[in-house]
């Protein structure tokens, strides 16, 4: 199968906009489900394992997963796997994908040294808020499952009582050296992960990982003005850091709900106000009950029309981050009516008899257009 067909979102069934829970739990009812230990001797799960656990390892890392969205999984792999994908020449893509491996994989190393302890990885929430909420801000409360510090081992991955050894592949270093291509690289020691060092025997709590999935309930500040797409970034509150490193960070990914009267155009609000036709005609003033709770007045100037936009300034949205609102934006939509009665339909024909084509230079303008497009 080209490599260009494969999808790591197909691949673990989840939607490209998934957050890291989502995954997560995808990820884990499928490698149960392919497991080699409950599939023994079926090549066909061995390798659906393999991709799931390949996926998994890049959309569960919000900067892996970001640099997969944007190059596309060809070049994503192609840079994971320090390849430039044939070419030698310098510049163009290969250093494009060079670039791209230094993003996500820290580049080619050198120099040696143990690695340092690498972070709890960043985890994404998404969050949907009503715009009142944005109006004013919120507290929000979200409980969200994670890994965490075991309690038993203290993050160790060692069970109480017994200690860790110099790993024997990378001689306490964490590294280990290959050639790629063109270049001496150092990666990530496969047997102690990097840390130098091997468990002689595993927590029994987490099984020698030193993190442990627990629910967490965190309280989130909606600051005011907030929009779709703002980002609420939780320092620390990512999943737990391997062996006692330090935790990743959690992001918080807000969607602004509709609202059933006001439509949001950046700091601004807008919404249609129906009138009558009277009022479009001889003018008068409107009231439009406002998010702040406060009745916002604006004035209809005589013969409005349909479409016209009435502005009300700093009526509108709080400017994130910033003083200010926005504007109340009124679009006026003149409303004929459907129901008369007798006095005032008999009202109407006197107007309409006293009637000059003056009261309506558009609908005139209009038809003198066609008289005059068919004349010539």
């Amino acid at each position: 199968m080209p490599a260009t067909s494969i999808d790591y979102y197909e691949t673990l069934g989840v939607s490209r906009t998934a957050d890291g829970a989502t995954i997560k739990s995808a990820y884990r009812k499928l490698a149960m489900q392919h497991h080699p230990d409950r599939n023994p001797g079926c090549n066909e799960s061995e390798g659906k394992f393999k991709a799931i656990s390949e996926a998994y390892d890049c959309l569960k890392d919000p900067q892996k997963r970001a640099a997969y969205d944007q190059y596309g999984h060809e070049r994503y792999t192609q840079a994971a796997s320090g390849g430039g994908g044939g070419r030698g020449h310098p510049g163009g893509d290969f250093a494009d994908l060079g670039d791209i491996f230094e993003t996500i994989f820290g580049g080619f190393a050198g120099g040696g040294g143990r690695q340092q302890a690498r972070r709890g990885a960043d985890l994404r929430y998404n969050l949907e808020v009503t715009l009142v909420e944005a109006f004013h801000g919120a507290e929000r409360q979200i409980t969200i499952e994670t890994s965490q510090v075991c309690e038993t081992c203290e993050g160790d991955g060692a069970e109480p009582g017994t200690g860790l050894r110099t790993c024997n592949l990378c001689k306490g270093v964490g590294q280990v050296r290959a050639q790629q291509g063109f270049f001496m690289v150092e990666r990530t020691c496969p047997n102690c992960h990097g840390r130098g060092q091997v468990i002689e025997k595993p927590c029994h709590s987490c099984g020698g990982e030193g993190r442990v999935d627990k629910p967490t309930t965190l309280d989130i500040t909606i600051p005011k003005g907030v929009d779709t797409g703002t980002r609420i970034r939780l320092s620390g509150k990512g999943e737990a850091g391997p062996f006692g490193s330090a935790p990743g960070d959690l992001y918080i990914f807000l969607r602004v709900k509709d609202h059933k009267v006001f439509e949001r155009d950046g700091s601004n609000l807008v919404t249609e106000v129906p009138i009558s036709f009277t009022t479009a005609a001889l003018g008068g003033c409107i009231s439009i009950p406002n998010l702040d709770g406060e009745t916002v007045s604006i004035d209809i100037p005589a013969g409005i029309q349909s479409g016209k936009q009435l502005r009300r300034r700093g009526a509108g949205m709080p400017v994130l981050q910033a003083r200010g609102r926005g504007d109340l934006i009124a679009e006026i939509v003149v409303e004929t009516p459907t129901k008369l009665s007798k006095e005032q339909k008999a009202i109407l024909e006197q107007f309409r008899e006293t009637e000059t084509g003056d009261e309506c230079p558009n609908s005139k303008g209009f038809f003198d257009r066609l008289k005059d497009a068919f004349a010539g």
